[in-house]
């Protein structure tokens, strides 16, 4: 065991915030912190994220051994530990202060800390499991599935990682269910109703988005009490009167992808019975399945596809959205729902096993072995030539992570044709290929090897005398 040579300084990595902690934000965004919700941030360092919190109407308080010695540490519905445990430099005492803020959550944990990526960031020598940096702090610095898989050890309970670096632990399993559901299908939410009328309009809206009828446990207290003297046969004939037959096929077919979807990440935990899913996924099996055993087996079949090269090859080479390129497949954000089922499953299994980042827009999915890289082009809509901003890469073969900032890079990379990572029928899909079309026939891509960074693509706009003019090329001017 290492003797300790020197004073720990942990307060001093305590830092002043303006605005909510981006585990906090993370949190509040995944429904896990809502208005009227009981919080307690454990190690709160100077109390940002209580503030933060306390203004969006929760009942937040926080306790620091430093800085909130007399804070409030009671039990909460939910714990923060946020970037705590890469402070403790003695493993015993790391684990139990995780293990004293599972006892006092009484829904969920949310356990954050600082990545080994972040390794150049940090100034000092390796002492112990960590470093001991110039400021006389420690900092232990996880791998990407290390945390989820310290916090599933320590707590007894299966995990899931919100994004890198952040794990949700939950009391209830059903919640953690819950919580897979909504990324799979996020909640479409009802629309507002004050008569009959209006609350059928909304259960048809339902119909169409989900592709089946809603049950009533399904429906807000208030559209019960507006459609309670309706009997369920009535219901559903007054909506398939109003729906829309095309939408409501399309989206039950979506239904049955995201259901298998969701089974297929489940068997990574060991799935229960039918009656330990969540309320709409069962209704889903319900209404798309013969069986829950059928959709089962289906789910599995899919899994096992993700393992074949050729069929996962095949299925980019014919997905209506993205662009197929000799060793992957690129998609934007908006489009990663029109990919065949396998590759969604690719991505969600990468984001299971290191977190998917807060900010991306294009996704990178490797046919030549299996890895997924999340890219951050923050300009994607108003820049014709979007620069990439950072990258979050995971290998699943080896769940080794890497984080790339271009943000001191003088000649960052860019991206040419953005209409091929979308959908065709995207809106802005048809603005952004006349712009390809136009460059195109400037010569702009004859040279390709040269254009992908910000100076060979403006050397090859002087070269064929060109300039943006937003979505527009132009002439290139003399005072261009």
């Amino acid at each position: 065991m290492t003797q300790q040579l020197w004073s720990s300084q942990r307060h001093q990595t305590a830092i002043g915030r303006v605005g909510l902690s981006l585990p906090a934000r993370r949190a509040v965004g995944d429904l896990q912190l809502e208005p009227e919700t009981g919080v307690l941030d454990y190690g709160c360092g100077r109390g940002g994220d209580v503030r933060a919190l306390q203004d969006l109407g929760l009942d937040a308080a926080g306790w620091d051994p430093v800085h909130f010695p007399d804070g409030r540490r009671e039990p909460a519905d939910v714990v923060l530990l946020t970037y705590v445990l890469n402070v403790i430099e003695n493993p015993a005492e790391r684990r139990e202060t995780l293990l004293r803020a599972w006892d006092l959550a009484k829904s969920a944990l949310v356990v954050s800390a600082r990545l080994r990526w972040e390794r150049n960031q940090i100034k000092g020598m390796e002492y112990g499991d960590g470093i001991l940096t110039r400021r006389r702090t420690f900092q232990h610095l996880y791998a990407a599935g290390e945390l989820r898989d310290y916090v599933e050890e320590a707590t007894g309970v299966r995990c899931v990682s919100a994004a890198p670096g952040i794990v949700y632990a939950f009391k209830d399993d059903a919640a953690r269910l819950s919580y897979l559901a909504r990324q799979v299908t996020p909640d479409g939410g009802w629309l507002a109703s004050e008569d009959t009328a209006s609350a059928i309009t909304s259960v048809v809206a339902h119909l169409e988005d989900r592709g089946r009828m809603p049950q009533l446990e399904e429906m807000p207290q208030p559209i019960i009490s507006l459609l309670g003297h309706l009997r369920p046969a009535e219901l559903k004939r007054l909506a398939e009167q109003e729906a829309d037959p095309v939408k409501v096929e399309r989206s039950a077919e979506r239904g049955a992808l995201d259901t298998l979807l969701f089974l297929a990440l489940e068997l990574f935990h060991g799935r229960g019975p039918v009656s330990s899913l969540p309320l709409p996924v069962q209704l889903d099996i319900r209404a798309f399945f013969p069986s829950y055993a059928e959709a089962c087996q289906r789910a599995d079949r899919l899994l096992f596809k993700l393992r074949d090269d050729a069929y996962v090859r095949r299925a980019m080479n014919g997905s209506i959205a993205g662009k197929f390129t000799a060793t992957a497949l690129y998609v934007h954000r908006r489009a990663l729902h029109r990919i065949p089922a396998v590759l969604r499953l690719y991505e969600q299994c990468a984001s299971i096993a290191a977190g998917r980042p807060g900010e991306w827009s294009v996704v990178k999915l490797r046919h030549q072995g299996r890895g997924v890289s999340w890219l951050d082009y923050p300009e994607f809509d108003t820049d014709p030539h979007p620069r990439i901003a950072a990258s979050y890469a995971v290998d699943l073969k080896t769940l080794k992570s890497s984080f790339t900032s271009y943000a001191d890079s003088t000649n960052r990379p860019l991206l040419h044709r953005k209409h091929e990572f979308l959908a065709e029928d995207d809106p802005d899909a048809p603005k952004y290929r006349r712009l390809t079309d136009a460059e195109v026939r400037a010569g702009l891509y004859e040279s390709p090897h040269l254009i992908g960074t910000e100076e060979g693509w403006e050397r090859e706009l002087v070269r064929c005398g060109r300039a943006l003019r937003g979505h527009r090329l132009v002439r290139r001017t003399t005072s261009t």
